[in-house]
C-alpha cells in the first residue's frame, strides 16, 4: 500500500527535487492500476512486491538517460503519438537487412527518404547457439547476439534512431526462455528457487491431463507440449519447440524479473516491446491455455511500472487470436485501455489475400463489420505480411453468414496461397500441416504470393502488372484502414521467395525463411527506375505514404466502417473525422467494376477527390466506373 510514510520514503531517495515530482506524480498515477492488477494474480504476495518493485523502479528511475526522461515528458503531452497518419512502421532481422546493428546505421537515409517513424529489428537479444527459432529462444535478455553486436550498439542505434524521428521496437519473449538461459540452467541443476520459474513434472500424470485440451503450435517439428529433459529429470512444459521451457508467471518473482528486464531496455532506449506468445502466459487445467484473464492484469501490470519509470514506452501485443479475444489485449472492462497500446490486426491480412484469391469482399465485409470496436487510445498495428506464416483465421461464424464452409474456405485459400489450386497466381508453401485438424499454413513473399514469381519466370507482362496492382491494392487497405502500417522488409521492392533457406542447415526444416531474404540494395539502387518491378512498387507505395501523411482522417483514433453496396467486387470503408470524411473505395477484381451510384447519395457529394492521385470523380452518373484493383480514398472536393 502506499502510505504516506512510504511515499515520503521514496521521495527521499531523490537528491532532485524536479525528478522526485516527476516520478512520484506518475507513481500516484498508476500505482492504484499496478496494485489492482498484481492483487488479482498474487494477492499472497502484494505487500513484498510493492516494495520490491517500487524500490527497483526508483532505481531504474536514477539510471534512466537525460534525454530519455525528456522523451517521456514529450510522449505524457503527445499521448497519440502512434495514432498520427504519419507514423510508419518497418519491419526486419538486423543480418538480413544490415548485417549488424552499426550497419543499420549506414541505412538510416534509406527508412527516412521512405517516411519510417518505427523501426521493428526482430529477435536481437541473444539466443541459444544453433536452432533457436528465428530467435525467439533468448538465452540473454540482457545481451545482444554477438554476430550483431553489443548491448552499447544497441545504445547507440537507439539514439541515432531518435534523432530522426524513429522509435526501436524489439521483441520481448514472455512465454519461455531457452533451455540454456541461466534460469533454467539452474533449475537444471537442481536449484529449488529457479525450478520454481518453470513448470517442471516428476511423471506425464499432469502433462496427459493438460494435453487433453492443448492444441499443437509445431506439430511437424514439436509435436505435444511437454519434453522430457534428462539433467531436470522432469518433464518440462515446452509449447512451441523442446529447447524453448515455458515459464511459471503464477510465480511473482517471475514477474519481477520481467520488471527488471523491461526497465533495463527501456534504459537502452527501447520504445516499443513487442510482447511475443503473450495469450500463452497463464496455464489452466482444462482449458487451451491461452487467453486467460491472468494474461490481462500481467500485462496491465506491466504496463503500470513502464508508466511510472518510462512513459515513453509503448506496448504492442503478438496475439494472434480470434477477435472477440483479440480485443481484450488492448484492453475490456477493468482493464480498457490500461494493457497494450497496439495490437495485430491479423483478421484484416488474412482477409486481404482471402478476397483477392476469390475476388470477393463478402467475407471481407462480414469480418470487418463485426469486428469489436478498440479504445480509442489504442491503436492496431495492420500489415499485408510479416516474418511469420499466414494462419487462415477464418471464423467459421463469418463464413456460414456469408454462404461458406470455414473449413472448406480454409483449404481453398491453403490450395491457392501454395499454388495448387487450378488458375492461382501465387507462389507459396505449405507450413506445418496438421492433418488431424486440417490446418494447412502458408509460408512465402508478399510479392510471391501475389503472382509476380510466377509472372516473370513465365514471361508475362500483362500479369507482372496485374502482381504489382495486386499489392499497391493491398498495401493501400493496410495504410488506409488506420494504426500503424508496418511494411516488412523487401515489400517496398517487390523481393520474391528466396528458396536458398534450404542450403542453411538450422533453416531448412522451417519453410518461413522463403519470406526471410536478404535485402538486395543493389534492387534499392533501383528503387527509382520505373521499368523494373522494384521502381513501380517502391515509387507507388511511397507515394501512397505521402497521400497517408496529408489527411488527418487517418488517425488511429477514429473507426474504419463498411460501407455494404452491391457489388462483391468492390470494399467500401468509411472514417468520419470532424475535418470531414473520407471514403475508400478497393476494388479486388482484375476486371472493371461499376458501382451505383446511389452508394454516395449521402455524402451529399456531386464530385469527389481521390486523394491519392488528386484527380476528380464525378458522382452524377447512374453508375461509378472503378477501374481494375483500383484504391481510391476520396474526400469532398
Amino acid at each position: 500500500m502506499l502510505t504516506p510514510d512510504f511515499r515520503e520514503e521514496l521521495r527521499l531517495a531523490f537528491d532532485d527535487d524536479r525528478d522526485a515530482d516527476a516520478f512520484l506524480l506518475r507513481l500516484d498515477r498508476y500505482w492504484p492500476d499496478l496494485t489492482a492488477a498484481l492483487g488479482t494474480v498474487y494477492p499472497d504476495a502484494l505487500a513484498d512486491l510493492e516494495r520490491t518493485l517500487a524500490t527497483r523502479m526508483v532505481m531504474s528511475y536514477h539510471e534512466r538517460p537525460v534525454d530519455l526522461k525528456r522523451l517521456d515528458h514529450a510522449r505524457l503531452l503527445q499521448g497519440d503519438w502512434l495514432q498520427h497518419p504519419s507514423t510508419t512502421g518497418y519491419v526486419a532481422y538486423t543480418d538480413r537487412f544490415a548485417g549488424t546493428l552499426k550497419g543499420v546505421h549506414e541505412h538510416l537515409d534509406y527508412l527516412s527518404d521512405l517516411g519510417v517513424t518505427y523501426l521493428h529489428l526482430m529477435p536481437l537479444l541473444k539466443p541459444r547457439p544453433g536452432e533457436n527459432d528465428g530467435g525467439y529462444a533468448v538465452m540473454d535478455y540482457r545481451a545482444v547476439r554477438g554476430d550483431l553486436g553489443t548491448m552499447q550498439d544497441l545504445a547507440a542505434l537507439t539514439r541515432a534512431l531518435r534523432e530522426r524521428g524513429i522509435s526501436l521496437c524489439l521483441d520481448l519473449v514472455l512465454n519461455h526462455v531457452a533451455r540454456e538461459h541461466s534460469w533454467a540452467q539452474k533449475a537444471r541443476s537442481g536449484n529449488r528457487k529457479y525450478r520454481q520459474y518453470f513448470h517442471l513434472y516428476a511423471d506425464r500424470t499432469v502433462p496427459d491431463q493438460y494435453e487433453q485440451t492443448l492444441p499443437e503450435v509445431f506439430p511437424d517439428f514439436a509435436p505435444g507440449n511437454f519434453t522430457w529433459d534428462d539433467d531436470a529429470q522432469s518433464w518440462v512444459w515446452t509449447t512451441f519447440n523442446a529447447y524453448q521451457w515455458d515459464l511459471n508467471w503464477a510465480n511473482p518473482d517471475v514477474f519481477v524479473e520481467f520488471c527488471d528486464i523491461l526497465m533495463y531496455l527501456a534504459n537502452r532506449g527501447v520504445e516499443i516491446f513487442r510482447l511475443d506468445a503473450i495469450a500463452f502466459l497463464w496455464k489452466r487445467l482444462g482449458t487451451d491455455c491461452q487467453n486467460q484473464p491472468e494474461v490481462h492484469a500481467i500485462t496491465q501490470a506491466l504496463r503500470a511500472v513502464m508508466r511510472i519509470v518510462a512513459p515513453a514506452v509503448a506496448f504492442k501485443a503478438e496475439a494472434i487470436v480470434a477477435p472477440h479475444q483479440l480485443i481484450h489485449y488492448l484492453g475490456r472492462g477493468e482493464h480498457y485501455g490500461k494493457v497494450s497500446d497496439l495490437a495485430y490486426h491479423n483478421s484484416l491480412m488474412v482477409q486481404i489475400w482471402s478476397s483477392l484469391a476469390s475476388r470477393d469482399v463478402t467475407l471481407l465485409e462480414r469480418a470487418l463489420a463485426h469486428f469489436p470496436e478498440k479504445p480509442a487510445t489504442t491503436t492496431w498495428a495492420t500489415y499485408l505480411r510479416c516474418h511469420d506464416d499466414i494462419g487462415w483465421a477464418i471464423a467459421d461464424a463469418d463464413a456460414l453468414a456469408v454462404g461458406l464452409s470455414g473449413d472448406g474456405h480454409r483449404r481453398f485459400l491453403s490450395d491457392f496461397y501454395s499454388g495448387e489450386f487450378p488458375g492461382t497466381f501465387a507462389r507459396g508453401l505449405v507450413f506445418q500441416h496438421n492433418p488431424r485438424t486440417g490446418d494447412r499454413r502458408v509460408s512465402g513473399s508478399a510479392a510471391s504470393l501475389a503472382g509476380l514469381e510466377r509472372a516473370l519466370e513465365d514471361g508475362d507482362a500483362r500479369e507482372m502488372h496485374l502482381s504489382l496492382a495486386r499489392l499497391r491494392l493491398g498495401h493501400a487497405v493496410v495504410l488506409g484502414f488506420g494504426g500503424v502500417p508496418l511494411l516488412y522488409m523487401g515489400d517496398e521492392l517487390a523481393m520474391l521467395n528466396d528458396y536458398s533457406f534450404q542450403d542453411v542447415p538450422e533453416h531448412a526444416a522451417d519453410n518461413r525463411w522463403v519470406h526471410r531474404p536478404r535485402m538486395d540494395w543493389a534492387r534499392a539502387q533501383r528503387r527509382a527506375d520505373l521499368g523494373t518491378p522494384e521502381g513501380r512498387m517502391y515509387t507507388a507505395l511511397a507515394h501512397l505514404l505521402r497521400a497517408r501523411r496529408s489527411l488527418p482522417q487517418l488517425h488511429a483514433g477514429v473507426e474504419s466502417r463498411v460501407r455494404h453496396n452491391p457489388n462483391p467486387h468492390v470494399l467500401i470503408l468509411t472514417r468520419e473525422h470532424p475535418v470531414g470524411r473520407l471514403v475508400q473505395v478497393y476494388n479486388f477484381s482484375e476486371a472493371p467494376q461499376t458501382l451505383d451510384a446511389r452508394v454516395f447519395e449521402p455524402y451529399g457529394w456531386p464530385v469527389a477527390v481521390d486523394r491519392i492521385t488528386g484527380l476528380r470523380l464525378p458522382l452524377g452518373a447512374d453508375e461509378v466506373e472503378i477501374a481494375p484493383y483500383a484504391h481510391l480514398w476520396l474526400t469532398a472536393p
